[in-house]
């Protein structure tokens, strides 16, 4: 029997599409994680919409939160930018309103949200992984995911022993899935994580590999096979990507963790983590920083959560995954969650 686990939906554009909130990468170079800042009130609000949708866990609103971030934000205390030094409170709101998000329902789990890189450069590269030359190698990006780590850990209200899981986002570079392995053990920490990559590509030989150029197997080989300075995930899948891509690209994450199975190289089978994009094939454009149509009809197409649904039951009838999260990414409101859990 599948065990399921309900994710939340897409936060950010949430915000924007119920409560009116805008985002820029001017004004809040942030974007979600300045309500942080600005109005936890509306935060709350939000997330809480997704814990009366059904959710299981919910994320943080610190997907974009980064040092370079905060310095670029400011405020009437800090009109130079955020300092590092000043950052952990607004860290704790962030797991402070999550937990008031909760509510009374204490099944619920809170997931420390972390983009990539690439989330927290202007204009945004997730989907690209062309990052800058300081950050290119796994070498900088693991120093630059162990400083972030170390921003929690740092900061007032012994965050880390307050979330239950921490997810890796978004990543579209092989050398960054070794990178946050590697940052996880050197932090010493032992909350469990997750690593979810994206599959943006549209041309037939980059649909169902990073934007790299990265295949599954070599993903799942880089996220899973041992390694004497990283620690394993303890989940592993997809985020931010259309939906109808996924039952291939599940397909082949199955055939390849059942390989280093055979092979001894892992003992056990990871959750599998699914929450792809909730659009009706809208893609954001990181440089209009506005989502736009698609130019093919999706009228077509079965209800997202009807999709996602059929996605997790072939998996588990086809093996070798047992557990599993789902949820929704970029426009996906509280209520596909809710019907999502109708169908799940």
């Amino acid at each position: 029997m599948a065990y399921v686990k309900i994710l939340d939906g897409g936060l950010g554009t949430s915000l924007q599409d119920k409560y009116g909130v805008e985002f820029n990468s001017t004004s809040t170079p942030l974007w979600s994680s300045h309500m942080l800042i600005s109005d936890p009130a509306t935060l709350l609000a939000c997330q809480r919409d997704f814990t009366a949708a059904g959710a299981d866990v919910l994320l943080t609103a610190t997907y974009q939160a980064s040092i370079e971030g905060f310095g670029r934000t400011k405020t009437a205390e800090f009109p130079n930018g955020i300092p590092r030094n000043a950052i952990g409170p607004f860290l704790e709101t962030a797991v402070q309103v999550a937990e008031e998000a909760k509510g009374s329902r204490e099944q619920v789990k809170i997931a420390l949200s972390l983009g990539p890189y690439g989330a927290c450069m202007i204009p945004g590269q997730e989907y690209s992984g062309k990052y800058d030359d300081l950050h290119n190698d796994e070498d900088a990006l693991f120093q630059w995911h162990l400083e972030r780590l170390r921003l929690f850990m740092e900061a007032d209200g012994d965050l880390l022993s307050r979330v239950e899981y921490i997810a890796f986002e978004t990543l579209p570079r092989l050398d960054e899935i070794r990178a946050v392995r590697r940052a996880m053990h050197t932090a010493g920490l032992t909350v469990p994580f997750w690593v979810a990559c994206v599959f943006p590509g549209t041309e037939p030989d980059y649909m169902h590999t990073l934007p790299d150029g990265t295949s599954i197997e070599e993903v799942v080989t880089a996220a899973l096979a041992p390694m004497s300075d990283g620690v394993a995930p303890w989940g592993v899948g997809i985020n931010c990507t259309k939906t109808h891509k996924l039952p291939h690209l599940v397909e082949l994450f199955g055939n390849s963790i059942s390989k280093l199975l055979a092979k001894d190289e892992i003992q056990t089978i990871p959750t599998l983590v699914l929450y792809p994009d909730g659009t009706n094939g809208e893609v954001y454009n990181t440089t209009t920083q506005k989502w736009e149509k698609p130019d093919v009809d999706t009228g077509d197409r079965l209800p997202w959560e009807t999709q996602l649904a059929d996605v997790v039951n072939n998996a588990h009838q086809k093996g070798p995954f047992q557990h599993f999260i789902v949820g929704g990414c970029c426009k996906t409101t509280h209520d596909d969650i809710q019907r999502l859990r109708d169908n799940i």
